[in-house]
């Protein structure tokens, strides 16, 4: 193929889109136990990745690891080109990154507003001292904490029970409120852990909506764990599935639903 034939080729696939997270032989040990074994995947500019496989497939350990939660028995995760792997994870959050767990983390005594404004925290200039001296900035800050942790409350549905405690928001309200702390740390890669975990059909219908929603209008990136897979097929462009800590898929859902290794190990036949 001529130089110019492959140029228009390209022109009509359009431009490539860049990498933002690349992950290479990720591998992690607990004693004798290899949770992930040597797992490579890249997740392009834009895009919602999927990330499936059976319980103990070693997903969230695979989180874990690009947040900095669990340090790497070897392996590399770059960020944006840069070496992250041996950052802690308020590093990591500074950089971009923000995520969700699959077990629920909120500061259950403190009000939905809270705990978005915690959040907040990574982003603030003035620091502590500037905070007791009652500087310009400081007070600038403290007083546009607030309107934008309300924001993001009215954009996940929870304005009017922002000065409700955590704990005794309904299940699917403190997802969504995890979801609304994530997005104060103002991420362009964010990582989402079983989002619809506890949800009924209409609630998960309606947090694929949501998903795709906060994608185009923060232009995130997103990489997805998800256990109910007609909303992975019909929100991700593209899936990995771990099956014992190993890489056995990746490419378009199509693609990956009809696989036989992941047929055999997670979909079934059905």
């Amino acid at each position: 193929m001529t130089a110019q034939a492959a140029a228009e080729q390209a022109a009509q696939v359009g431009p490539a889109r860049s990498v933002v997270l690349q992950a290479e032989r990720l591998t992690r040990r607990f004693g004798g136990l290899l949770a992930v074994n040597s797992v490579s995947f890249d997740v392009e500019e834009g895009e919602i990745f999927g990330l499936i496989g059976p319980n103990g497939a070693g997903k969230t350990t695979l989180f874990n690891m690009i947040t900095g939660l669990q340090r790497l028995s070897s392996g590399s995760v770059r960020y944006r080109g840069s070496e992250i792997s041996k950052l802690r994870p308020d590093q990591i959050a500074r950089r971009g990154i923000a995520r969700t767990f699959q077990n629920i983390r909120l500061f259950g005594n403190l009000s939905a507003l809270e705990n978005v404004m915690i959040a907040q925290h990574v982003h603030l200039r003035s620091g502590v001292l500037g905070g007791v001296l009652g500087l310009p900035l400081s007070r600038r800050e403290e007083q546009h904490a607030p309107e934008r942790a309300c924001e993001l409350l009215d954009l996940v549905g929870l304005l009017g029970r922002a000065y409700q405690e955590a704990r005794t928001l309904p299940y699917g309200d403190q997802r969504r409120l995890e979801i609304a702390r994530a997005l104060a740390l103002e991420p362009t890669l964010l990582l989402l852990d079983e989002p619809a975990a506890g949800m009924n059909p209409n609630e998960k219908h309606d947090l694929s909506t949501f998903i795709r929603g906060l994608h185009d209008r923060f232009k995130l990136t997103v990489l997805l764990i998800e256990h109910h897979v007609p909303l992975v097929l019909g929100l991700c462009d593209r899936i990995a599935v771990l099956n014992f800590g190993q890489l056995i898929a990746l490419g378009a859902p199509e693609q990956v639903r009809q696989d036989p290794a992941v047929i055999d190990a997670y979909l079934g036949a059905e």
